[in-house]
């Protein structure tokens, strides 16, 4: 559900913020759960080309009216996250933000072209006690989980924090920028 008004892209997260110099004209990025594509939308407005995807055809309706009316060119894919996944390619960024599946981590991870980039943050354990926010034990992180669900990737930056959402609100979240190391040649024979 997005809290921003009628017609107004609801704020990316700020550590989507801090990294979106990763994100050009022309990047390919995939916005991986994507809800109403909030981080889709911004990354389209740098000049990407965003393909987002979500189980839930009305949030992407939403972001597609949203992207409608700003302009903004999304491919909009809805796709069941827990069944078998169709072709999606590889991408430069990879965007994933409140969304958990240790199980599919490497698929996750090969959708991150070599050179690439994921962008990932969600809530760590802590969160429970916020009395906010997922519950579950599968939807949330153990401290220094995050780093070792990327692995093979290079993590370039990462953090876990507790953040002021609004005046009375806080979140517990682990936030990691991590890249897909590009392949090495082949030696000469």
């Amino acid at each position: 559900m997005s809290i921003a008004p009628a017609g107004r892209i609801a704020r990316p997260s700020t550590w989507f913020t801090w990294h979106e110099y990763l994100i050009r004209p022309g990047t390919r990025v995939l916005d991986f759960a994507c809800g109403e594509g909030r981080h889709g939308l911004a990354a389209a407005a740098r000049g990407a080309s965003v393909v987002a995807v979500d189980r839930d055809g009305a949030a992407l309706e939403t972001g597609r009216e949203l992207a409608e009316a700003h302009g903004l060119t999304i491919d909009w894919r809805v796709v069941d996250l827990e069944g078998p996944w169709p072709e999606l390619g590889t991408f430069d960024a990879v965007l994933m933000f409140n969304y958990l599946d240790r199980a599919r981590m490497p698929q996750v991870l090969e959708l991150v072209a070599p050179g690439g980039v994921l962008l990932m943050e969600t809530y760590l354990v802590t969160q429970r006690q916020l009395g906010w926010g997922p519950s579950r034990d599968d939807h949330l992180l153990a401290p220094g989980e995050l780093a070792r669900l990327v692995a093979p990737l290079r993590v370039m930056h990462g953090r876990e924090v507790l953040e002021p959402v609004d005046v009375e609100r806080w979140r517990a979240v682990a936030s990691i920028v991590a890249e897909q190391r590009a392949r090495e040649p082949l030696p000469e024979r």
